[in-house]
């Protein structure tokens, strides 16, 4: 069920959305460094974390914001409207941004105090390096490719699932560690600890991610034709789409996210 709400409650879904994730994000971080000294199981329980969270989230607020918790989707959005689908304004996806960015500051803060951290800290964890704004870029495209690819199928229930396993998998197969998301970015420059970034990291990341997401919609326009309103979504079997893409929702594809 889709509930129609009005804009300064969809900012705050997104708002609490993103804050609730970044929790998820740094929290885990922060609980698998204190248990392991081993990097490799810390990754393993933050990644499993991260996409168990991610997946609830975009089911909670999903119906009622689009759970975006993510610019680069917001931006999807309001492109698909522009291109003559549906999606968010100018003024909804600055709303959208803004709130996105808020939560994440406000989460990634909330995590340093739920474990007894000096808040406010800025992350000490340079990470740079054309070959992790690559992983970025991948990262981001693909997030992005996810969704819309299975909005235009009209199989728009699976994202929720579909992109938490994605997330947990491209927090694997990405030399960045799959930030994917310009909101989470920023707030996680504002913890010091496992999933942290630097500040002065923070120009490149998010200008790959913004790449990575044109890249995405590029390609899903590429594979599954572009959004109209009044298309109509013809049945899609097991090989391949069968029909026109679907519609966007007026907030954009419903349970869209990234981590």
């Amino acid at each position: 069920m889709t509930i129609h709400a009005s804009l300064p409650r969809r900012a705050v879904a997104e708002l609490v959305g993103t804050a609730g994730l970044l929790v998820v994000v740094i929290g885990s971080g922060i609980q698998a460094a204190d248990l392991s000294r081993d990097t490799g199981v810390a990754l393993v329980a933050n990644s499993l974390a991260s996409a168990i969270g991610l997946g609830l989230i975009i089911t909670l607020f999903g119906p009622l914001s689009g759970a975006h918790l993510n610019p680069v989707v917001t931006l999807t959005s309001w492109w698909a409207r522009r291109t003559g689908g549906e999606g968010l304004g100018g003024r909804e996806a600055l709303v959208y941004t803004a709130a996105q960015t808020a939560g994440a500051i406000g989460g990634a803060v909330l995590a340093e105090v739920m474990f007894g951290r000096a808040p406010g800290t800025f992350s000490t964890q340079i990470r740079a390096g054309g070959h992790l704004l690559v992983g970025e870029i991948v990262a981001t495209a693909g997030l992005v490719l996810v969704i819309q690819g299975l909005e235009r199928i009209g199989r728009p229930k699976l994202i929720p699932t579909a992109v938490a396993a994605y997330i947990a998998a491209a927090i694997w197969f990405t030399s960045s560690g799959s930030f994917a998301n310009p909101a989470g970015t920023i707030g996680r420059a504002f913890s010091d600890s496992f999933t942290g970034i630097a500040p002065q990291s923070l120009p490149g990341f998010i200008a790959a991610q913004v790449v990575g997401g044109v890249l995405g919609l590029a390609l899903a326009a590429l594979l599954y034709g572009s959004t109209r309103r009044g298309d109509q979504v013809a049945p899609a079997d097991v090989v391949g789409v069968t029909g026109p893409a679907g519609a966007v929702s007026p907030v954009g594809p419903a349970y869209e996210t990234i981590g």
